[in-house]
């Protein structure tokens, strides 16, 4: 079992920055993901980074503005999130793909989630 604990949300003016963290317990290193969901929309990917750093992939209306990070001595990730919008407010979920090999971009190839944590962005 995989816990997944998400920190650093908030509320941040529009064109400001925020930096999220998430920690993964248990032994090994994984891929790891953001997935966002805003009321009465759909989970969306974020960003996603493979188990050594070598792969970091985005979604297309946060690539340029967000930037991922590991730390894997930490078992941790990090979501630095600049340029926000508006459109960038909901509720960050980290995600865990330990077992299924599956596109990380998809909610359905990860394993363990966390609670998610609320990013709220004024105009």
């Amino acid at each position: 079992q995989v816990q997944v604990v998400e920190s650093g949300g908030g509320l941040v003016q529009a064109g400001g920055s925020l930096e999220l963290s998430c920690v993964a317990s248990g032994y090994g290193t994984y891929t790891m993901t953001w997935f966002r969901q805003a009321p009465g929309k759909e989970r969306e990917f974020v960003a996603g980074i493979s188990w050594n750093g070598d792969t970091k992939n985005y979604g297309g209306s946060v690539k340029g503005r967000f930037a991922i990070s590991r730390d894997n001595d930490k078992n941790a990730i990090h979501l630095q999130m600049n340029s926000l919008e508006p459109e960038d407010t909901a509720v960050y979920y980290c995600a865990v793909q330990k077992y299924n090999g599956g596109d990380m971009s998809l909610p359905r190839s990860m394993d363990y989630w966390g609670k998610g944590t609320l990013v709220t962005v004024s105009s």
